[in-house]
Protein backbone atom coordinates (compact mmCIF):
# COMPACT_ATOMS: atom_id res chain seq x y z
CA UNK A 1 0.00 0.00 0.00
CA UNK A 2 2.50 2.63 0.62
CA UNK A 3 6.06 2.56 -0.86
CA UNK A 4 8.76 2.16 1.61
CA UNK A 5 11.66 5.00 2.22
CA UNK A 6 14.74 4.33 0.24
CA UNK A 7 16.35 7.72 1.28
CA UNK A 8 17.65 8.88 4.57
CA UNK A 9 16.14 11.26 6.03
CA UNK A 10 17.35 15.44 6.82
CA UNK A 11 16.18 15.55 10.06
CA UNK A 12 18.58 13.68 12.33
CA UNK A 13 16.40 12.26 15.14
CA UNK A 14 18.57 10.34 16.89
CA UNK A 15 21.28 11.86 19.72
CA UNK A 16 24.61 11.49 19.11
CA UNK A 17 24.37 10.70 14.98
CA UNK A 18 26.48 13.48 13.06
CA UNK A 19 24.91 15.47 10.79
CA UNK A 20 25.95 17.23 7.73
CA UNK A 21 23.39 20.00 8.22
CA UNK A 22 25.39 23.15 9.32
CA UNK A 23 24.34 24.15 12.83
CA UNK A 24 25.49 27.54 14.72
CA UNK A 25 25.44 27.69 18.38
CA UNK A 26 23.96 29.34 20.96
CA UNK A 27 26.13 32.11 21.22
CA UNK A 28 26.30 32.67 17.39
CA UNK A 29 22.40 33.05 17.51
CA UNK A 30 22.53 35.22 19.78
CA UNK A 31 25.28 37.31 18.16
CA UNK A 32 23.23 37.48 15.19
CA UNK A 33 20.17 38.22 16.92
CA UNK A 34 21.49 41.01 19.12
CA UNK A 35 23.45 42.66 15.89
CA UNK A 36 20.06 42.46 14.26
CA UNK A 37 18.06 44.48 17.38
CA UNK A 38 20.64 47.26 17.63
CA UNK A 39 21.30 47.64 13.71
CA UNK A 40 17.42 48.52 13.77
CA UNK A 41 17.94 50.49 17.16
CA UNK A 42 20.66 52.50 14.64
CA UNK A 43 17.95 52.87 12.18
CA UNK A 44 15.62 54.46 14.27
CA UNK A 45 18.67 56.58 15.52
CA UNK A 46 19.22 57.79 12.42
CA UNK A 47 15.86 58.69 11.90
CA UNK A 48 15.92 60.53 15.23
CA UNK A 49 18.98 62.53 13.90
CA UNK A 50 17.49 63.76 10.90
CA UNK A 51 14.10 65.12 12.99
CA UNK A 52 16.45 66.28 15.66
CA UNK A 53 19.72 66.65 15.32
CA UNK A 54 22.25 66.39 19.04
CA UNK A 55 25.57 65.54 19.75
CA UNK A 56 23.81 62.69 22.11
CA UNK A 57 22.18 60.53 19.18
CA UNK A 58 25.57 61.76 17.00
CA UNK A 59 27.34 60.11 19.53
CA UNK A 60 25.01 57.09 20.25
CA UNK A 61 24.72 56.59 16.66
CA UNK A 62 28.48 56.01 16.67
CA UNK A 63 28.93 53.43 19.27
CA UNK A 64 25.58 51.31 18.41
CA UNK A 65 27.23 51.19 14.91
CA UNK A 66 30.49 50.16 16.50
CA UNK A 67 28.55 47.26 18.13
CA UNK A 68 27.32 45.97 15.25
CA UNK A 69 30.62 45.56 13.20
CA UNK A 70 31.95 43.78 16.28
CA UNK A 71 29.13 41.35 16.78
CA UNK A 72 29.24 40.36 12.82
CA UNK A 73 32.94 40.42 12.96
CA UNK A 74 34.07 43.53 11.58
CA UNK A 75 31.19 44.14 9.25
CA UNK A 76 29.68 47.21 9.86
CA UNK A 77 26.59 48.14 9.29
CA UNK A 78 24.98 49.47 5.99
CA UNK A 79 23.38 53.08 6.93
CA UNK A 80 21.10 54.86 4.49
CA UNK A 81 20.63 58.94 4.55
CA UNK A 82 17.77 59.90 5.82
CA UNK A 83 15.83 62.97 4.44
CA UNK A 84 12.31 62.87 5.82
CA UNK A 85 10.85 60.41 8.75
CA UNK A 86 7.52 58.90 8.17
CA UNK A 87 6.86 58.47 11.70
CA UNK A 88 6.51 61.22 14.35
CA UNK A 89 8.85 62.05 16.95
CA UNK A 90 7.09 60.36 19.34
CA UNK A 91 6.59 57.45 17.80
CA UNK A 92 10.18 56.70 16.99
CA UNK A 93 11.08 57.71 20.20
CA UNK A 94 8.89 54.55 21.51
CA UNK A 95 10.12 52.47 18.50
CA UNK A 96 13.84 53.07 20.03
CA UNK A 97 13.15 52.26 23.41
CA UNK A 98 11.25 48.67 22.56
CA UNK A 99 14.37 47.83 20.08
CA UNK A 100 16.69 48.82 23.42
CA UNK A 101 14.69 46.81 25.02
CA UNK A 102 14.93 43.85 23.18
CA UNK A 103 18.93 44.00 23.29
CA UNK A 104 19.03 44.91 26.61
CA UNK A 105 17.50 40.97 26.80
CA UNK A 106 19.12 39.44 24.48
CA UNK A 107 22.73 40.92 25.94
CA UNK A 108 22.11 40.01 29.31
CA UNK A 109 21.34 36.53 28.08
CA UNK A 110 24.47 36.58 26.37
CA UNK A 111 26.33 38.37 29.09
CA UNK A 112 27.66 41.18 27.00
CA UNK A 113 28.15 43.80 29.13
CA UNK A 114 28.94 46.20 26.75
CA UNK A 115 26.18 45.78 24.43
CA UNK A 116 24.15 45.97 27.85
CA UNK A 117 25.26 49.18 28.76
CA UNK A 118 24.61 50.56 25.58
CA UNK A 119 21.21 49.27 25.51
CA UNK A 120 20.16 50.69 28.78
CA UNK A 121 21.42 53.92 28.20
CA UNK A 122 19.80 54.09 24.56
CA UNK A 123 16.78 52.93 27.12
CA UNK A 124 17.09 55.67 29.27
CA UNK A 125 17.59 57.98 26.56
CA UNK A 126 14.26 57.31 24.75
CA UNK A 127 12.10 56.98 28.00
CA UNK A 128 13.04 60.73 28.69
CA UNK A 129 12.13 61.65 25.28
CA UNK A 130 8.84 64.09 25.58
CA UNK A 131 5.76 63.16 24.66
CA UNK A 132 3.73 65.16 22.29
CA UNK A 133 1.40 67.68 23.78
CA UNK A 134 -1.83 67.15 23.54
CA UNK A 135 -4.50 69.29 21.81
CA UNK A 136 -6.63 71.75 23.97
CA UNK A 137 -9.61 70.84 23.38
CA UNK A 138 -12.23 74.03 22.76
Amino acid sequence: MYEPIRTKSVHSTMAGVPSDFPHRSREEELDIQLASHLAALLTVTDELRALEPSADLDAAAERLAAEVARLRGGAGPLRATVTVSPSPLAALHRRAHALANRALVVAASRADTAAAILAAERMDAHADAPEPRALASH
